[in-house]
């Protein structure tokens, strides 16, 4: 195999898996919330695509950090699971601060959004940055 393509296969593995554990992140973020995310954005619900779109970015950096310092595909999958569980025990604890956060959401209120957003954009820096193995 020439060398420009040797590592095509190994890639191919470690984005697919990236990408499958993308759609699990938002099947299961989908379901733990109390509002239907991608119905409400949709309908054009800007509240819902900016608390998603973060928390899809706050995932998402940690995620990646996982990718760069993987020694085996189970170190992404593992890191993968705890960053998920990560967002979602952000969305809990936002849940705790500010109430009837999903309603609000689903009304398209903006300032509960941003905040759920910058929160799991935080956790998620955090999470990347503490990645040590």
């Amino acid at each position: 195999m020439p060398a420009m393509v040797s590592g095509l296969p190994e890639f191919l593995l470690y984005f697919a898996t990236a990408v499958a554990l993308v759609a699990l992140y938002l099947v299961v973020y989908s379901l733990a919330t109390a509002h239907n995310e991608l119905g409400l954005i949709r309908q054009n619900v800007m509240s819902a695509a900016v608390a998603l779109g973060f928390s899809l970015v706050g995932f998402a950096l940690p995620l990646s950090s996982a990718l760069v310092r993987a020694v085996a595909l189970t170190d992404v999958l593992v890191w993968g699971l705890v960053a998920l569980v990560v967002q979602i025990l952000i969305y809990w604890l936002v849940r705790l601060v500010v109430p009837n956060l999903s309603q609000r959401i689903a009304s398209d209120e903006l300032a509960p959004a941003l905040f759920l957003g910058a929160a799991s954009l935080a956790g998620g820096i955090v999470n990347a940055a503490s990645m040590t193995y």
